[in-house]
């Protein structure tokens, strides 16, 4: 498939506005699960830890599974994964409204809606990558908030819902809503040439002649005259013999012609079968070991290996606030009637803020975006250590709006990821970041309800969570500090594979 130039506008603000939908109906109720978790609880009355996964699953399966995400986007094209992808959320949350226990929920509304989550996700971002190139950052940004938008909307929504229709009717009016990603998908139109050359050949027609075992080559014209008259020779020539010397020596010419023409073909297709098994499984061979090579390399820097602790380490600690605020506010027997609007709708619409905000201050020359990254890490942690503090409404939602602006660092997190490896190795270090961002983000609500589970309090889960983030934090700006880099002034002794970050590098 041959892509036109990105155009920078025209149908590529449609794709920006379904794109910002599709994210606005598909995370809306994942990133907004903490209203749902307070009916869970009561509902089936097990753990809070155990009924933290539901909500865990949902919002980490999607970057377990980015790499299958976007082979499906990359085989299928992004307008049908998302069509597809719709059916999946919409149905995987009108499936929860019937389930009869938790473990029903891990994979209606973990495994299913998740995964749809993840799919929509990529198609997204691929398709409007596809149509943007010098405006491609900012409309990025502007999809991307699509979901924080949709945190703020669906946690009132669904608590309106909950107290108009019960958490069985919210769910199914959740999962009609979501039936409007279907529209939105069919409007991603792929950006395809109109005057397309001739089509490649397959990878069958690309391998060498020489592999093929049932090949045999055409004759030209010239070859064929001379066959017919070497073959009128030897007919003239034994028609001249008697007749009983005519039938014993064609008889003899051919079983003799047979027997040693079927073992050199077979003997030579045999060989030739063998050896592009050989070489294509070394080729297979090849590509992993590069692959696990190029991995080596990655974690070689210092930089990097720092970062990959520190987003594990923020996802374990930072993630479970936007689930359990609601239900930290409940604990704190903070009475109902204070609540002017819901703590996580604060979170959202404060990480659409940051999201924005921290996206604009990395593009001033004089910020450097990995001290940038580092400051909202360091400050979540203290953020994160000062929940146990907080007896009152008021100062729970100053905390739920500080957390929710430092969450919206994922919108520089690419950046950093940039000047850490470079842009040849930006795709390879990304997928393994988000991985381990996944299972962050699926192991830190369970790890804070056995917290809870365990000491029937919040507070050691949080200082828990609070040292997680302060400690990613911490090794990351100690791998960042310029002596690091006075160790690697000597560019030629490196190695033409190995990337430093410099620190005094502007971002």
């Amino acid at each position: 498939m041959v892509f036109r130039k990105p155009p920078d506008g025209g149908w590529g603000w449609v794709i920006v506005v379904v794109s910002f939908f599709t994210q606005f109906l598909c995370y809306g109720s994942p990133l907004a699960v903490g209203v749902l978790y307070l009916e869970w609880l009561d509902a089936f009355g097990e753990g809070k830890g155990k009924t933290a996964w539901v909500g865990s699953l949902a919002n980490g399966i999607g970057l377990l599974a980015s790499p299958v995400c976007s082979i499906c986007v990359s085989s299928f094209g992004a307008r049908p994964v998302a069509i597809f992808s719709g059916f999946m959320v919409a149905g995987g949350l009108m499936m929860s409204s019937f389930a009869p226990n938790i473990y029903f929920l891990y994979i209606s509304y973990g495994i299913v809606v998740g995964l749809g989550c993840g799919l929509l996700y990529t198609a997204t971002v691929t398709i409007t990558c596809h149509y943007f190139d010098k405006r491609r950052g900012l409309a990025l940004g502007l999809i991307s908030t699509g979901s924080s938008v949709g945190l703020f909307i669906y946690a009132a929504l669904q608590r309106e819902l909950i107290d108009l229709y019960g958490l069985d009717g919210c769910l199914l009016i959740v999962g009609a809503l979501s039936l409007n990603i279907l529209a939105c998908g069919s409007l991603m139109r792929p950006l395809e040439s109109s005057d397309s050359p001739p089509p490649e050949k397959t990878c069958v027609d690309k391998v060498p002649d020489q592999y093929f075992v049932y090949h045999e080559k055409e004759k030209t014209v010239e070859e064929n005259i001379s066959i017919l008259e070497k073959g009128y020779v030897d007919e003239k020539c034994v028609n001249n013999m008697p007749d009983f010397k005519q039938d014993s020596i064609l008889n003899k010419n051919v079983l003799s012609s047979i027997n040693v023409n079927e073992k050199d073909t077979y003997k030579k297709k045999v060989v030739e079968q063998t050896n592009f098994c050989k070489q294509l499984a070394k080729r297979k061979w090849q590509l992993y070991l590069n692959y696990w090579e190029e991995t080596v390399v990655l974690f070689k820097n210092k930089v990097f290996s720092a970062l990959f602790v520190a987003i594990l380490l923020f996802d374990i600690g930072g993630f479970p606030p936007s689930l359990l605020m609601e239900d930290v506010a409940r604990s704190a027997n903070i009475n109902e009637d204070d609540y002017h609007m819901p703590l996580i709708s604060i979170i959202g619409i404060m990480t659409a803020v940051g999201k924005l905000t921290l996206g604009i201050l990395a593009d001033f020359k004089w910020v450097n975006t990995l001290y940038l990254y580092v400051t909202t890490l360091l400050m979540t942690g203290v953020a994160l250590f000062a929940i146990p503090f907080a007896k009152s409404y008021l100062t729970l939602a100053m905390l739920s709006g500080i957390l929710g602006f430092l969450t919206g660092n994922w919108s520089i997190f690419p950046y950093v990821t940039t000047k850490t490896v470079g842009i040849e190795k930006l795709t390879h270090a990304y997928g393994i970041l988000m991985f381990f961002a996944g299972l962050g983000n699926s192991l830190g609500p369970p790890i804070v309800g056995w917290f809870y589970d365990w000491t029937q309090e919040y507070n050691t889960a949080f200082y828990f969570s609070g040292f997680c983030v302060l400690l990613g934090g911490f090794l990351l700006l100690l791998a960042a500090l310029p002596c690091w880099s006075a160790c690697t002034s000597q560019s030629s002794k490196l190695p033409p594979n190995t990337y430093s970050y410099k620190v005094a590098s502007s971002a």
